[in-house]
């Protein structure tokens, strides 16, 4: 048999979503946004093209790096602990087909949320969609409508002028959050604190975990 017919069948399985690229899969608290201090169990999938210069995941970006899993199996893994969130994140998780992945995991009663830059097509059902735009390649527009969260990384002051235009096109029930980039924190949270006081829709996001030591 060629080394073509064995990679077949998990080419396929890549494909329509019945396997993906896994770079860890855990339990955890989620530190950011709205829901964070609420343990979750974390799906990081491989495979990323945005390019955050200032990306602290920047191994999970080559796909090909990552073992490939089968969906069933992800879904059984998120089933053995108690809290209702599954949280799909990246790398970028929309660059795969997560319709197979959300489905099994509403099967097992578990709440679906995704992180994205929204630089792609939004597949999957989901309950919580944390948008998260990024300068270096910029979400779809037929994405943004569909987000209950706007998470907006703070690198340096133009980053609030990009904030801005993001929050005129999400819909109006869609929670705002301003998150500085860890490495300049110190830099930009006073910036933020400055910022959400005079535009009161705004939130403040902080990387819990980080301050927890915890993933």
């Amino acid at each position: 048999m060629s080394a073509e017919q064995i990679l077949q069948p998990l080419t396929s399985k890549f494909s329509a979503g019945l396997a993906l690229p896994v770079m860890e899969h855990f339990y955890t608290i989620q530190g950011e946004g709205f829901h964070q201090g609420k343990p979750a169990y974390f799906i990081r999938l491989g495979g990323c093209d945005v390019g955050c210069v200032w990306c602290d995941v920047k191994e999970s970006w080559d796909s090909s790096k990552h073992p490939v899993m089968p969906v069933q199996d992800l879904a059984l893994a998120a089933k053995e602990y108690r809290s209702e969130i599954c949280v799909i994140t990246g790398g970028e998780p929309l660059m795969h087909n997560l319709i197979e992945l959300t489905k099994l995991l509403h099967f097992n009663n578990k709440r679906t949320h995704v992180e994205t830059s929204g630089a792609y097509p939004l597949t999957g059902s989901w309950d919580w969609i944390c948008l998260s735009p990024k300068k270096f390649k910029p979400p779809l527009p037929e994405v943004i409508p569909f987000a209950n969260e706007l998470k907006v990384i703070v690198f340096n002051k133009s980053d609030f002028t990009w904030a801005q235009k993001f929050a005129e096109q999400v819909n109006d029930q869609c929670l705002l959050f301003l998150q500085p980039e860890w490495s300049r924190e110190k830099e930009m949270l006073p910036l933020i604190i400055e910022f959400v006081g005079k535009n009161p829709r705004w939130q403040i996001s902080l990387q819990i975990h980080k301050y927890l030591g915890i993933r």
